[in-house]
């Protein structure tokens, strides 16, 4: 999945898309595609798009609606503040909506984003799909943008160790992925708040916290309250991929959007960015078990 967006300057979207997408005026970090419009009101100024939970949102299925052969496999109404068009990993077509925002308006959305949403799903067929790991002897697993070799060990505590390769007990094979797991976010809270500290200080921002999260569909986030979230697939790439998502969502703290402001205070602290970008465009895909 991948995502793009745009706003109006007093529409905030502040979420890292893990996939590929062109320089989005507003938007985020994800997995999918996602092609984010706020709508014609204006809405006061916040860090993040609006989290949906089961009791504040619906979904239904919806009529097969067919634009430049683009159909709407899917319909999410919450209480979020913009629309948003998301082609996932198989090519189907989510749309999520506010709740009051008529159909009409939808169908318009997606008429206007046809091209947009045909192009990326022509980019997701290139994407090399992850075979599911199987926790094995030699199989490799990335951490900080190298690949080590697994060896399954005699029973031992912890039950995953890493010195220059991973050492997984052998009666923990069967919960090779939990166990994992576990040790990526611990290692991810541990490398991200550190790269959140030393950027904050040495650039004056102020981040209200630090959350490891299992997100799926995006590399970090920027809540209302200044609490920054950051997915623990993240420790699977190199350092200055890490360091450009922590300085994206540290940049959201003073621009609430991606706008041309928004990208000049990341230019100046990672004039490079962009080849991380690109790094993450290509690879993202691998950095899951």
């Amino acid at each position: 999945m991948a995502e793009q967006g745009t706003h109006k300057p007093l529409v905030a979207s502040s979420n890292l898309a893990l996939g590929t997408h062109n320089p989005p005026k507003c938007g985020g970090f994800i997995f999918s595609t996602v092609f984010v419009k706020p709508l014609a009101e204006s809405f006061p100024l916040q860090c993040g798009t609006s989290q949906i939970y089961p009791s504040a949102l619906t979904t239904r299925p919806m009529r097969r609606i067919y634009f430049m052969q683009i159909q709407i496999d899917k319909l999410i109404r919450s209480k979020r503040r913009t629309m948003a068009l998301i082609v996932e990993h198989d090519g189907t077509l989510t749309v999520r909506a506010p709740m009051r925002v008529p159909n009409a308006e939808i169908d318009a959305f997606v008429r206007e984003k046809a091209a947009w949403i045909i192009r990326t799903r022509q980019k997701m067929k290139s994407v090399i799909e992850t075979t599911p790991k199987q926790y094995a002897d030699g199989e490799k697993f990335l951490f900080l943008g190298s690949s080590f070799d697994l060896k399954l060990v005699r029973p031992q505590r912890p039950s995953l160790k890493f010195d220059n390769g991973f050492r997984l007990s052998i009666n923990a094979q069967k919960r090779g992925e939990p166990v994992f797991t576990r040790w990526y976010k611990e290692r991810a809270f541990e490398i991200i708040t550190e790269r959140v500290a030393e950027y904050s200080k040495q650039y004056g921002f102020s981040p209200k916290q630090v959350k490891i999260t299992s997100a799926r569909t995006r590399w970090g986030s920027c809540s209302p309250n200044g609490t920054l979230n950051f997915t623990w697939r993240l420790v699977m790439a190199p350092l200055e991929v890490i360091d450009y998502v922590v300085v994206h969502e540290l940049a959201h703290l003073r621009v609430k959007n991606h706008s041309r402001k928004f990208w000049r205070v990341v230019e100046s602290i990672l004039p490079e960015y962009n080849l991380q970008r690109k790094w993450l465009r290509e690879h993202g895909g691998r950095l899951t078990l």
